[in-house]
């Protein structure tokens, strides 16, 4: 995918059943498990087909009563044969079920390594909440696939195979009325199998939709009910459920007819060969036991073309599933280290350059963000960006992390180019707090020692210290132990970012990046955490983004950015004196009071 774009129904490439051929990469790892599995599959597709051939000597003999000893042997034979079938059945069943498992397990780790390494701008173009639906559903139904349903078509498939070879040496004439009905069978199984796949993918498209709808409203619950549009958004969920459910509906119509053509057919042609295999029987030419083991194994013939027809379409589905995995599988990000990436030295002084950047959201490729932009940060410089919203503050910071490069101009950091360094190199040198806080639901603990993971819970403790985290910690219910929910929920958004803070300390980086750091803090604590700030900044680089100009008075520069470019910069003294942008905002903010 050269735009890194997940392909929908109509983009997607018209592959069939080979797009299964991507599993097989994840299946080959297990080949011991797999040659079990194959193992007892055959062995209990034979069982089934032996088990007529016991029936028939029950019948001949049994119903005779002139050789009791022989119908003794064919029970005996009879029971063997049902033990035999019922443990490869469960063996089978075992590693083809553990088998569908593990593979599923290893893709959801591949697939969730991609995700976790592409760059924003894939998921500009992509909806999380629908590429998560595709991570579980996709899988679930790759799951069904590989540890259920393609061992019951391969177990089906041998049946109708070795089941049709041994029916004609039974009785080439029978088989021979049953053979009528094979052709047209086939013509409607490949060409209603095409349709199936392509409901089908669509089918697992709108399921995508509806997990996206629920992410999105979900994961805005607060302003869902602040603004009072539960209403709206269960209309808007149940419209995106029954559209799924209309192309369900489809998918399931075109089964079902499929379904009741092959079984008509099939029974059909069973039906008129037992009204001649009893002609046959009357008129002496087979036995009533031959007549019945046909019968009978033919009905396991024909019940295995029946399910082959089932769970072709099955099959169908998990191609489609296998198709959008293997995609995510594929997408390249646009942010990587190149062949031969510069080494930056484990220390760097922080010295920041951004050269004639110009730059534009690959979302937004018609507004610039950064025009001809130019900015040195000096070791140990504290830098402050201020402006309105849009100017291109943030932007500033994205590039700087490289989750974009720019369309024009560099960036280097101590020299080094960052577009020839490899990202997880020159961002360990990088500490970030940003603007909308993250936190994971896990403990206090986990979430600060987040930003260095081979910290000490005394290094973790002192950093909750220094970003004045440390009271409300040891007031919480289980101290550093508290759980905070899914995006921090039970702690108040200033607690929250005392802890992004106290991450960021803790990670001891040479460059601090910080985004509106101290925007959702008290009075008191952010004059706490900008002491801790003031402190963590010595001897760093440090890049600040504020709109609260209280917060950067104390930088030895601000920037002041408007429209993706700098219109002035000096100190906060300095600008205040001078008419200009910084001057306006600085009246609206302090009054008379600079």
């Amino acid at each position: 995918m050269a735009d890194n774009v997940i392909r929908t129904e109509d983009e997607a490439p018209k592959g069939k059943l080979v797009k299964l051929s991507t599993l097989w990469g994840f299946v080959r790892a297990y080949k011991p498990q797999l040659a079990l599995a194959i193992l007892f599959l055959v062995i209990a597709a034979s069982t089934v087909l032996i088990v007529p051939t016991a029936l028939q000597g029950i019948i001949d003999k049994g119903f005779s009563g002139d050789d009791a000893v022989a119908v003794n042997d064919y029970f005996s034979l009879f029971f063997i044969i049902v033990a035999v079938m019922a443990a490869s059945t469960a063996l089978r069943f075992y590693y083809v079920t553990w088998l569908g498992e593990r593979v599923v397990a290893d893709i959801r780790k591949a697939v969730y390594e991609r995700l976790i390494t592409l760059s924003p701008e894939f998921f500009e173009e992509n909806r999380p909440g629908e590429i998560v639906s595709r991570l579980t559903a996709d899988t679930t139904l790759i799951q069904s696939i590989v540890g259920s349903s393609f061992s019951i078509w391969a177990r089906n498939f041998l049946i109708a195979i070795a089941g049709t070879v041994w029916l004609f040496i039974m009785s080439p004439k029978l088989m021979a009325y049953i053979s009528l009905g094979f052709p047209v069978t086939i013509v409607m199984l490949v060409f209603v199998g095409r349709r199936v796949k392509t409901l089908s993918r669509s089918s697992q498209d709108r399921v995508a939709d509806v997990g996206a709808r629920a992410n999105e409203s979900l994961g805005a619950l607060s302003v869902v009910q602040a603004f009072t549009r539960e209403q709206a958004e269960a209309s808007r969920f149940a419209t995106a459920v029954d559209d799924a459910f209309k192309i369900a509906r489809k998918r399931i119509r075109v089964r079902s007819m499929l379904t009741f053509a092959m079984i008509f057919l099939i029974f059909g042609s069973i039906a008129a060969v037992l009204y001649s295999g009893v002609q046959d029987v009357i008129s002496g030419s087979m036995t009533g036991g031959a007549l019945a083991a046909f019968i009978m194994r033919a009905a396991f013939v024909a019940g295995a073309f029946g399910a082959l027809a089932e769970v072709y379409s099955e099959l169908q589905r998990a191609a489609g599933a296998a198709g959008r995995l293997a995609e995510l599988l594929s997408a390249e990000s646009k942010i990587k280290a190149p062949i031969n990436p510069k080494k930056m030295p484990e220390k760097i002084t922080g010295d920041i350059i951004l050269k004639d950047i110009d730059f534009a959201y690959p979302s937004k490729k018609d507004q610039q963000a950064l025009k001809k932009f130019n900015l040195q940060i000096k070791p140990g410089e504290t830098v402050a960006l201020v402006g309105p919203s849009g100017a291109g503050k943030s932007t500033v910071l994205q590039l700087l992390l490289r989750f974009y490069d720019p369309q024009q101009g560099e960036i280097t950091i101590d020299g080094f180019n960052v577009a020839e360094t490899d990202p997880t190199d020159f961002r360990q040198h990088l500490s970030l707090v940003p603007q909308e806080t993250v936190i994971f639901a896990g403990s206090i603990m986990e979430n600060i020692r987040y930003g260095r993971l081979d910290a000490s819970d005394d290094e973790v403790r002192t950093a909750a210290k220094a970003a004045a985290a440390y009271d409300f910690i040891e007031a919480s219910p289980d101290g550093f132990d508290t759980m905070l929910g899914e995006r921090g929920t039970r702690i108040s958004g200033g607690q929250r970012q005392r802890l992004a803070i106290a991450r960021a300390i803790l990670r001891d980086a040479p460059v601090l990046l910080l985004d509106e750091a101290t925007s959702a803090l008290d009075a008191e604590s952010e004059k706490k955490v900008q002491e801790a700030l003031e402190h963590l900044m010595t001897g760093r680089t440090t890049l600040v983004i504020a709109h609260r100009l209280a917060t950067v008075k104390k930088a030895d520069r601000i920037i002041v950015m408007d429209n993706g470019g700098i219109v002035a910069e000096g100190t906060h003294s300095e600008l205040a004196k001078k008419d200009g942008l910084y001057k306006r905002l600085s009246d609206l903010q302090f009054g008379d009071l600079n």
